[in-house]
């Protein structure tokens, strides 16, 4: 095996552990001793490869960004129409319901008062009001912009809200992307009215 390899898969392992604790115990009440602990290495080992608890946000975080970013990317290139909507909604569901990423979000809405001063934080919140604006245009009204928020609050809330351990994942999308084209298809209805 080579080493690189060993690192990645240490890396790996330390930020999986680090979600998990962040998750269930809070990013505030987890310490880098009891990750090293989990993991069974020495904080050592585990400063070899991230120095704070910033760092391991930073790294995890940096995947979802990117995933953003090429969602706003496209969405920015689609016409401001029922279609693109549904579609972009769609491809949020996709990357957040994709292997282990809806842990990422669900660690983001747990820990969101710590995270405002990490960089980490206030990348993934500029993120999702860029996400809520794309959804919201053409239109700019209140009721449009609370609408975009809500519909991409389903796709999260299907996680905490639907407690019932025999609903799957996929059912779990499908549910919040029909309550989100429910909101998202309204929008642009009361400019139309008037």
């Amino acid at each position: 095996m080579k080493v690189s390899e060993s690192t990645g898969d240490t890396r790996s392992r330390i930020q999986a552990v680090a979600l998990e604790l962040f998750t269930e115990e809070g990013y505030e009440k987890t310490s880098l001793r009891e990750i090293a602990e989990r993991l069974g290495v020495t904080k050592a080992a585990l400063y070899y490869h991230f120095k704070s608890k910033d760092e391991i946000v930073n790294s995890f975080a940096e995947d979802r960004i990117g995933l953003m970013d090429e969602l706003i990317e496209w969405g920015e290139a689609q016409p401001p129409t029922v279609e693109s909507r549904r579609t972009l909604v769609v491809r949020y569901a996709e990357q957040f319901f994709g292997t282990n990423r809806h842990t990422v979000m669900r660690f983001f809405e747990q820990n969101q008062t710590a995270l405002k001063s990490l960089s980490a934080g206030k990348e993934m919140r500029a993120r999702m009001i860029r996400v809520a604006d794309l959804l919201a245009r053409p239109e700019t009204s209140h009721e449009a912009q609370v609408r975009a928020a809500l519909a991409l609050f389903a796709v999260h809330s299907s996680w905490f809200a639907i407690r019932d351990p025999s609903v799957t994942d996929e059912d779990r999308r499908q549910i919040s992307l029909k309550l989100a084209y429910e909101l998202l298809d309204k929008i642009g209805e009361t400019a139309q009215a008037a």
